[in-house]
């Protein structure tokens, strides 16, 4: 008696959930990325705010600055091209899991010095789209978080780059002289 795989799973071998994660996921990298590759000294400077990182000595504040761009651009034209999604994906979401409680952070503490709502919060967070409001941020990191895990747990490799299957272990022969069956 076999049984019949879930809606999810069916869903996911057809390659599309994930094609669209890869695409939504890796565009806004690639634009968040290459927006802050632009201006390094304004995503320093931002990256200041949240004293997440010792500004002394600043060659390491300095570094991050100029690196983490360039790996969220990687990042996302691996994701874009379907090469080594899982990676790109683990990297996604470690970015995601990462900044998104610093977002929190200092949204919290620009609520507490303003007179506005939570969700009026509007600040330039870094992430290289300008001012956002908190919510908002804060909902979109949360979407992007699970694209990034789907990329990262995803069983199909459909409209991946090296895509092709290799043939089951059992599949090859057995001795040089054993015939490959049809």
């Amino acid at each position: 008696m076999s049984q019949r795989p879930g809606l999810l799973a069916r869903m996911d071998h057809t390659g599309i959930p994930l094609l669209l994660a890869r695409l939504v996921l890796g565009g806004l990298l690639v634009y968040m990325g290459v927006s802050k590759i632009g201006d390094p000294v304004h995503f320093l400077k931002l990256m200041r705010q949240y004293q997440a990182l010792p500004a002394s000595p600043p060659y390491f504040l300095n570094a991050v600055a100029v690196v983490l761009p360039w790996v969220e651009t990687v990042c996302g034209l691996a994701l874009i091209l379907g090469a080594a999604v899982r990676g790109a994906g683990l990297i996604a979401a470690i970015m995601l899991v990462s900044f998104t409680p610093l977002i929190l952070l200092r949204g919290l503490e620009l609520y507490h010095q303003g007179g506005v709502s939570f969700c009026g919060v509007n600040f330039d967070c870094g992430c290289g789209a300008g001012p956002v409001f908190l919510c908002n941020k804060l909902a979109e990191n949360v979407g992007l978080f699970v694209l990034a895990l789907l990329a990262l747990f995803s069983r199909s490799r459909r409209f991946c780059l090296g895509s092709r299957r290799l043939p089951a272990v059992s599949a090859l022969p057995a001795a040089e002289n054993e015939p490959v069956p049809d």
